[in-house]
């Protein structure tokens, strides 16, 4: 399934460049305010943070969270996502492997888009790999996570899309991750995110 994923990542870098459509967002617009709510998990937090972003892409998560991170980590399947993030992000504090999942411990994970693009592959086996996906993730997480994924609530489908059912995840998080999960479906796309914090 990943490398499916992967080459149509590829393709979109290859097309657009480092931006919002080379990551598969409309606009820069809508990528920002998708940060804004997924940086929401941060609100409280004491000081510099230590963050992990699964599905990286070029990095542009690192530049909006700045301030706000003592050090950050990107994954991504697509090595050209990769070298692209690296080659942008130089500053000492961030450093991106390929990979589907975090391999150390931080103070906060992130998964921005990352699932929403499953080209084909059967609904049921794409719901399973989130999960998993995102169990692998919250282990990680010393304080907390955040993630979107497109919701069900629409009145069109594309057949390579991933969408969520919110009040499914709503409950996946709270039995099996957290009790403190705050779920945003209010801020105008079609999509939702949800925050999970350690008890």
């Amino acid at each position: 399934m990943l490398d499916r994923v992967r080459s149509h990542y590829e393709g979109a870098l290859a097309e657009h460049g480092a931006s919002a459509r080379g990551v598969g967002w409309p606009d820069t617009e809508g990528q920002a305010l998708r940060f804004e709510r997924l940086a929401r998990v941060l609100d409280g937090a004491p000081g510099l943070v230590r963050v992990a972003d699964l599905g990286c892409g070029y990095g542009a998560l690192f530049g909006f969270l700045d301030t706000r991170i003592a050090g950050y980590r990107g994954y991504d399947v697509s090595p050209a996502m990769v070298a692209e993030a690296r080659r942008r992000v130089r500053d000492p504090r961030a450093a991106f492997s390929v990979g589907d999942a975090v391999d150390e411990e931080v103070d906060y994970g992130f998964a921005s888009g990352t699932f929403n693009v499953r080209l084909g592959a059967d609904v049921a086996e794409w719901d399973g790999y989130v999960r998993d996906a995102l169990r692998g993730l919250w282990a990680r997480c010393g304080r907390g996570m955040a993630f979107n994924l497109m919701t069900t609530r629409v009145d069109w489908r594309s057949d390579d899309l991933f969408y969520a059912d919110p009040a499914e995840y709503l409950t996946f998080c709270q039995d099996e991750l957290s009790t403190r999960v705050t779920l945003q479906h209010d801020y105008g796309l079609y999509e939702w995110t949800m925050t999970v914090l350690r008890p």
